[in-house]
C-alpha cells in the first residue's frame, strides 16, 4: 500500500489508453469506451494504478479527438456519458483511478465557441480566441509557426483577420488572457470531476498563453529536433513568445485549486525549448501541476549519458516538484523500434521497462509496450495522421504507434474489431497478441506483471532519492536511497552486446531476486547480457 506520508501518485504507475485503438465493441472499426471497460481486468492485472484515457469528447476528429467541439460530452464514436459512468464505476471497483485528457489550449473550429467568435469582431465571444489584423502588406502579424507545418496564422474571411493555430488550421487557439476563457475551462473540468474523474492529463499545457504584443520569435540558437521532426522548420525558432508564457503559472494554480477540491491529480505534457526547466517550474511549490512529462525520453537518443543527464538535470532544477518519465505514447515511434532498431528482441522491452521503473518519478506506460509491440509500417494510402501526410515520406507521422491492440491471434484483426479497423493491425503484432502471451510464463506481458509487482515491494524504487554513478557506455548505473531501508543499486546494459564493467558502487551489494532481469556480479565486476540488468541491495 502507498506510504501515508508520501503523496500516493508519486508511487503510482500510469497506463495510457488510446481509445481509438484499444478495443472496438460495436464493429465500426474504432475502439470505444465499452471496449476499455471490457479490458479493465486486463489493465488491473498489470498492477498499474492510473489509466490515462486520450480524448473521447465530441470532435470532428481531424486530429482524432485532440480537436474538441464539446468538452462536456462523449463523441458517439466512443459511446455516451452512460458508458463513461460505467467505465468509472468498473475502474473504481478494481482500485484503478481514471485520468482524462484535457485539451485546453485550442478547440475544434466546429466548437460553438469558435463558431460564434468568428462571426464578428463585437460578439460576446469575439475575444475568446486569438485574432489579429494583418500587416500592411497582408501578411500574418508575425513569424510564429505551427507544430504541424507552415504559419500558425490562418486568414478568416468572416472577420477579415488572422486567427492563431499552433497545431492544425482546424484547431484555433483560445485567448487565455480573457478570464472568461479560463473560467469556461474550469467549469468543463468540474463537470468531469463531479462524475468521478480522479485526475487530468493536460495536453500541450504550456501553450495556453501567447504574447499579447505578438512579437516575432527569434531564431533558435540550438535547433530543436527533440520535440519535432528535423524536417519541420518549427524547430528553427526559439519559442519565447508563442508559448510557455509566465502568465500560465497563475492559471495552473487555478487548476490545482479546483483539483484539490476533489482530491484529484494532474500531469502536464511539456513541449518547450527548455523542457526540464518548464517541468520544474510547473511542478514546483505544490500549487500547480502534481507532475509533468516532456519529450526528453521520447527521442531516438538512447545512451546512458543522455538518460543520466535527464535525471540529474531535473533533480538539480526540480525544487520539490515531480517528474513522470514516459518513454512511449501516441505521438512518437514505439520505443521498441525507436531504441531497439529495425529488428528488436523482446529483451529491449524488458530492459526499457526495468530502467523506467528504476528512475525517480511516476512511470507512464503506453498501451502495447507490455506486449513488446514494434512500430507498425503503415503505407501512405492508409495513413490517417495529417501530420504524417504533410511531411511524408521523410516523416511518416504518428499512425505507426497508434495501430490497434492485438488481443486474440486466432480472430480477424487480432480480436480488435469485427469490422474494418481504422488503421490496419500490423502483421508482426499478431504474433505478439495478448492471447499468446497470457499463458506463457516467459512472455513479455507476464514479465511486466512480475516486475511491476516486484517494484511495488521496494519502497526505495517508489519513494527513494536517486544518484547516478560513472560508468562507460552503454552502461547506466544508479542507486535509490530511502531512510530506514537498504540502498538499491541498479545497473543496465543499453546495448545488444554483452558487457562486463567494474563498478566500485556495487561492492558489498547483495543480488536481489524476483525482478526477472539477467545479470551477475563478482566483487565489483558486473556482467550483463544484451539488454540485461542487475539489481542489488546494499546496506
Amino acid at each position: 500500500m502507498p506510504n501515508s506520508i508520501t503523496p500516493w501518485w508519486r508511487e503510482a504507475i500510469i497506463y495510457q489508453v488510446y481509445p481509438r485503438s484499444f478495443l472496438d465493441t460495436n464493429g465500426d472499426g474504432v475502439g470505444d469506451l465499452p471496449g476499455i471497460t471490457e479490458k479493465l481486468d486486463y489493465i488491473a492485472s498489470l498492477g498499474v494504478d492510473i489509466v490515462w484515457i486520450s480524448p473521447f469528447f465530441k470532435s470532428p476528429m481531424k486530429d482524432f479527438g485532440y480537436d474538441v467541439s464539446d468538452y462536456c460530452d462523449v463523441d458517439p464514436l466512443f459511446g455516451n456519458l452512460a458508458d463513461f459512468d460505467a467505465l468509472i464505476a468498473k475502474a473504481h471497483s478494481l482500485g484503478i483511478k481514471i485520468m482524462i485528457d484535457q485539451v485546453m489550449s485550442h478547440t475544434a473550429e466546429a466548437h460553438p465557441w469558435f463558431v460564434e467568435s468568428r462571426k464578428s469582431r463585437d460578439n460576446p465571444k469575439s475575444d475568446w480566441y486569438v485574432w489579429a489584423d494583418p500587416l500592411p502588406d497582408g501578411n500574418p502579424p508575425n513569424n510564429w509557426l505551427s507544430v504541424f507545418g507552415g504559419s500558425s496564422w490562418h486568414w478568416d474571411t468572416r472577420r477579415k483577420q488572422y486567427y492563431l493555430h499552433n497545431f492544425l488550421v482546424s484547431q484555433p487557439d483560445m485567448n487565455f488572457h480573457n478570464p472568461q476563457v479560463q473560467q469556461a475551462h474550469l467549469d468543463c473540468l468540474r463537470f468531469w470531476l463531479e462524475r468521478g474523474v480522479d485526475g487530468v492529463r493536460m495536453d500541450a499545457c504550456n501553450f495556453h498563453f501567447h504574447d499579447p504584443e505578438l512579437r516575432s520569435n527569434p531564431p533558435a540558437v540550438n535547433r530543436d529536433t527533440a520535440t519535432v521532426s528535423d524536417v519541420n522548420p518549427y524547430g528553427m525558432q526559439a519559442h519565447v513568445y508563442d508559448k510557455t508564457r509566465p502568465e500560465n503559472l497563475a492559471f495552473l494554480q487555478k487548476i490545482r485549486a479546483l483539483l484539490d477540491e476533489f482530491g484529484a491529480i494532474s500531469i502536464g505534457e511539456v513541449g518547450a525549448d527548455d523542457n526540464l526547466g518548464v517541468m520544474a517550474d510547473y511542478t514546483a511549490d505544490g500549487d500547480k501541476l502534481h507532475m509533468a512529462y516532456s519529450f526528453n525520453l521520447l527521442t531516438p537518443v538512447f545512451t546512458a549519458a543522455y538518460i543520466r543527464n535527464q535525471g540529474e538535470e531535473f533533480e538539480a532544477r526540480v525544487k520539490g516538484g515531480w517528474a513522470s518519465w514516459s518513454v512511449g505514447n501516441h505521438d512518437v515511434q514505439r520505443v521498441m523500434t525507436r531504441w531497439g532498431g529495425s529488428n528488436p528482441t523482446p529483451a529491449v522491452a524488458r530492459l526499457v521497462l526495468a530502467m523506467q521503473l528504476a528512475l525517480k518519478g511516476t512511470p507512464c506506460l503506453y498501451q502495447g509496450d507490455e506486449l513488446a509491440l514494434t512500430e507498425a509500417d503503415v503505407p501512405f494510402e492508409l495513413l490517417q495522421d495529417p501530420y504524417g501526410i504533410t511531411f511524408w515520406p521523410e516523416f511518416k507521422g504518428r499512425d505507426g504507434c497508434r495501430t490497434p491492440m492485438p488481443w486474440d491471434a486466432a480472430k480477424p484483426h487480432a480480436g480488435f474489431t469485427s469490422g474494418k479497423p481504422w488503421l490496419p493491425v500490423a502483421d508482426q503484432h499478431v504474433a505478439s497478441a495478448a492471447s499468446l502471451q497470457e499463458n506463457d510464463p516467459d512472455s513479455t506481458l507476464n514479465f511486466a506483471r512480475r516486475l511491476i509487482k516486484w517494484r511495488r515491494q521496494q519502497p526505495q524504487l517508489t519513494r527513494g532519492e536517486i544518484v547516478f554513478f560513472d560508468a562507460p557506455e552503454p552502461v547506466l548505473a544508479l542507486q535509490r536511497d530511502l531512510a530506514g531501508h537498504a540502498s538499491v543499486v541498479a545497473v543496465f546494459n543499453l546495448s545488444a552486446e554483452p558487457v562486463s564493467v567494474t563498478l566500485p558502487a556495487v561492492a558489498g551489494a547483495v543480488a536481489m531476486d524476483g525482478h526477472g532481469m539477467p545479470g551477475s556480479v563478482d566483487g565489483t565486476t558486473v556482467t550483463l547480457p544484451a539488454y540485461g540488468a542487475w539489481f542489488g541491495s546494499k546496506q
